[in-house]
């Protein structure tokens, strides 16, 4: 099974029923090297034990406490702070924390400028140097088809919005802020995800977490794979329904779930579960992996299950026409029951839809929270989507939206290709524009992303929690707005660090020699700029 992580020889096309899909469908997960794990849990519990003996000095006043502590006379209340729960904060993440929320002023395209600052305490407090770091290159937006942007059609079409509408609506969609243009949104986004109804939402986490309880409730069962969005969570949690959790992708896991729900019924009494509802996501942001939904769909089939599907990172990213995974496995729309995007990734805008039969939404007027009681989403943002769509789909005279999304294929590809010959352990399915490329070590979350900024290279590095612990990562966002000269700049410094980053233990036989090319062609370009 691919998901459980054996090791596997890099591009090899690992499909369960091959009779489902039309094309090749290669992921890569290669297992950690065992020297590598054991080096890795010995830095966490390197940094544990100094980071006890630092809370030791802190509880006696010899080294300075900058983390909230209860007040002497509160000692006998229940607490506030629960120290265990903020140690790694306290111990682990301070000492990287510069490497997150840096401000940015300017768009967030291809390139952009960062607000320096410094600290003298170690992370705990930033100082603001009033100089600006100019041109970095951002790895690190989900700017898949580069809508990000000040200039240009859309940026001309929202600023006409703004001097229209206003920037604020003031009031929610059920009651007076129900514009023409949001009408004009949500019939758009219908035609373009070929469905028979679509409702949009001004907040991408929202539509989620306010929805799903919409949908599903006590009685209910949601199936839900182990790496979904926080959003996904939230939802399934707030909606009372009973979940339970397969891993990863994995088909065999998802349809024993499926059997033993049909099988067994609800606990204690055995009556049939009210719904069946299956939850997966698109593109899986953290591991660059799509989702396998022609399998999905036919056990969804088989076993009379629901499908939601939330496209985020797959929207616009995915498909020749750019509709996202469906479009990408060339399967029908209607095969989907509860299709959810967000508009914050490939339209350069904010807030989320969901789309399916005219029933479905007509019903989630009447109940959703999100939509009876959220502002509606600002009028420049739903202009911005709806030019950004237009683009894309070719109604706005040009090719520039089909350029976009085939530059985003090449470039993606280009990456990920260039990457393996030289050897890195990069995750996920070929044609996903997020790459994480593995760094596994603690120290090398923090010097990676520091390293990098130095050559002003934005990156995004990723850690314990939101990583399993022996699998932290740089992952990198491909962007249709960057260029071959700068994909390569950002590959220029890598082999540099050919001692401090881990390779690849199954490298193709005619990739050694191209890694090794690749290192001292990328090393002399290097030191001829210097």
């Amino acid at each position: 099974d691919l998901m459980s992580k054996q090791p596997l020889c890099l591009n090899q096309n690992v499909t369960h029923n091959s009779s489902l899909y039309k094309k090749p469908f290669a992921e890569s997960f290669e297992e950690t090297p065992l020297l590598v794990a054991v080096l890795t849990y010995m830095g966490y519990g390197i940094l544990t034990i100094f980071g006890y003996l630092r809370d030791f000095l802190r509880h006696w006043s010899i080294e300075k406490c900058h983390v909230a502590r209860e007040k002497e006379e509160q000692k006998d209340f229940v607490p506030l702070y629960q120290d265990f729960e903020n140690f790694y904060t306290r111990n682990l993440y301070m000492r990287i924390r510069d490497n997150w929320n840096r401000p940015i002023c300017s768009v967030p395209g291809a390139k952009m400028d960062l607000v320096e600052r410094v600290s003298h305490d170690y992370n705990w407090t930033f100082e603001h140097t009033g100089k600006v770091v100019k041109d970095v290159i951002n790895m690190g937006s989900y700017n898949y088809l580069g809508f990000a942007e000040n200039t240009g059609a859309c940026a001309d079409a929202a600023i006409e919005a703004t001097e229209k509408y206003g920037v604020g609506v003031g009031s929610t969609r059920c009651e007076i802020g129900n514009l023409d243009i949001h009408e004009e949104l949500e019939q758009l986004v219908a035609r373009f995800l070929g469905v028979e109804s679509s409702m949009a939402f001004g907040m991408g986490f929202a539509t989620n977490s306010m929805n799903i309880p919409a949908l599903t409730g006590k009685g209910c069962l949601i199936l839900s794979d182990e790496l979904n969005h926080a959003s996904l969570v939230l939802g399934a949690r707030l909606s009372g329904s009973t979940i339970r959790v397969f891993k990863h992708n994995n088909m065999q896991s998802l349809e024993k779930l499926l059997r033993d729900a049909i099988a067994h019924g609800q606990p204690r009494t055995h009556r049939p579960w009210k719904k069946i509802l299956i939850v997966v996501e698109g593109i899986y942001s953290m591991e660059g992996s799509i989702v396998r939904l022609p399998e999905v769909v036919a056990l969804k089939k088989r076993y009379k299950a629901y499908l939601y599907l939330d496209e985020a990172h797959s929207i616009g990213a995915l498909g020749p026409n750019g509709r996202g995974v469906v479009d990408y496995f060339g399967l029908d729309p209607k095969d989907v029951d509860i299709m959810m995007g967000t508009f914050t990734k490939s339209f350069g805008a904010a807030g989320g839809y969901i789309g399916g039969k005219q029933e479905l939404i007509d019903y989630l007027r009447r109940h959703s929270h999100s939509a009876l009681y959220a502002t509606s989403m600002s009028p420049p943002v739903a202009q911005q989507i709806i030019t950004s769509m237009r683009i894309i789909m070719g109604e706005d005279g040009t090719t520039l939206g089909v350029d976009r999304i085939r530059q985003l294929s090449e470039n993606t590809t280009y990456f990920r290709r260039e990457l393996r010959e030289m050897g890195f352990i990069i995750y996920g399915n070929d044609d996903s524009p997020v790459v994480p490329m593995m760094l596994y070590m603690p120290a090398k979350i923090g010097a990676f992303g520091r390293e990098m900024l130095k050559r002003n290279i934005g990156t995004v590095v990723v850690g314990f929690p939101a990583t399993p612990i022996i699998e932290s990562r740089a992952r990198f966002c491909i962007s249709a707005a960057h260029t071959r000269e700068m994909l390569d700049t950002v590959m220029l410094p890598l082999p540099i660090y050919n001692c401090r980053l881990v390779f690849s233990s199954h490298p193709r036989c005619e990739e050694k020699d191209l890694f090794f090319r690749g290192c001292c062609y990328r090393t002399n370009l290097i030191l001829s700029s210097t």
